[in-house]
Formats: structure tokens, sequence, C-alpha cells
């Protein structure tokens, strides 16, 4: 049976058929997707997004072009010389905090961009860095913002010694995650990324 021999009635019944099948398709590709960003960036980060973006579909395209951005870097591993020099300073950085808490925290905030750094992401502005840092450690990047905001609220003369101290204790869990042995590494991650890029 062609198309032709249909009565109008079962032209428009298979036409509603098609849409009804293309839009369960649809509705199935965008839902993976999202799944794919939640897995990916985390629910907190995720909804942040979403929520500053006003919408789903303009939070996942931010989102989206993010990991573009990070897939074009060259990220790299620490050496293990690299690491146990951060390590040290890391520790230089803690130790200057019994005596001066504040120069300490900004000690902290510029160690962790020289790690950027030294990991093959760009020097940018602290917005632009969380961003491209959240793409592979989003499960601290959270850490990140909190202690940078306790820092801007440190220079505008509103922060204790003890929103200080936690500003460190975040500092510290992204620094950590930069600079431990990774379990995979450049190889790997560009494989990752080749099969999210294939998959999106």
């Amino acid at each position: 049976m062609n198309f032709q021999d249909l009565s109008p009635m079962q032209v428009v019944l298979v036409c509603s058929v098609i849409v009804v099948l293309g839009g369960v398709i649809v509705y199935l590709l965008q839902k993976r997707h999202t799944e794919r960003l939640r897995n990916r960036f985390g629910e907190t980060e995720y909804e942040q997004t979403m929520t500053e973006r006003g919408d789903r579909r303009h939070g996942e395209a931010l989102l989206d072009e993010r990991s573009k951005r990070v897939e074009s870097f060259k990220l790299r591993t620490l050496s293990a010389t690299d690491r146990a020099r951060f390590l040290n300073l890391w520790e230089q950085v803690q130790a200057h905090f019994v005596d001066a808490p504040s120069g300490a925290v900004m000690e902290a905030d510029q160690l962790l961009g020289d790690v950027m750094a030294a990991r093959g992401y760009p020097v940018g502005d602290f917005e632009q860095r969380a961003a491209d840092v959240s793409v592979d450690h989003p499960e601290v990047i959270q850490n990140y913002r909190a202690a940078h905001a306790i820092a801007l609220s440190h220079a505008g003369g509103q922060a204790s010694t003890e929103d200080l101290r936690r500003a460190m204790i975040h500092y510290r869990a992204l620094f950590e995650d930069l600079v431990r042995d990774q379990q995979r590494d450049h190889e790997v991650i560009a494989t990752e990324q080749r099969a999210w890029r294939k998959a999106g």
C-alpha cells in the first residue's frame, strides 16, 4: 500500500503518529542530554546554572559551551616534581594562616591559580576560571566559589577569622582535587572528552 491509496482520515492518522513519535524521540534525546549534564557537572552546579540562566534551554547551552571550551585546552596531570613543589607551598600557606590569616587566604587563592595554570587551564578572571574548572571538578567547585566569596567579604572588612578559616578549608578541597595523584592521565581525559562529544 502506498501513501496515495490512503483515505484522508488515514493520512491524518499516519501524520499524527509520525508527529507523536517524533515528539517522543526529541523528548527522550533531551532527557538523556540533561542526565548527561547533571552527571558531568553535579546536581548543585547544574541547578545553579539553570537558576542563573532562567531556564533549562539556556542553562544547558551554557554548560555545553563550557564543556567545548575545556575540551580545547591541553590539560595535563602534574609531574611528580610539580606536585611535590605545590604540596610544599600549600603547607607553607597553611603555616602562615596561624600568624596572618588574611595573607594566607590571599596566598591560597594565588597558589590555586598557579596550580590551574600548571594543569593547563588558562589564566582569566575568577568567574571564567571557576566555570572552566567546574567541567572536570564539579564536586569541589562550590568550595572554590565559597572561598572566593569569603575573600571578597574580607577585602570589604566583613569577614571574621573563622570565616577565613572556612575559606582555607574550601580552598584546600579544590587544591587537593587538582594536585593529588590522578587515577586518569591526560590521555584518559582526552578519551572521555571524545566520548562526550560523540554522545552530545
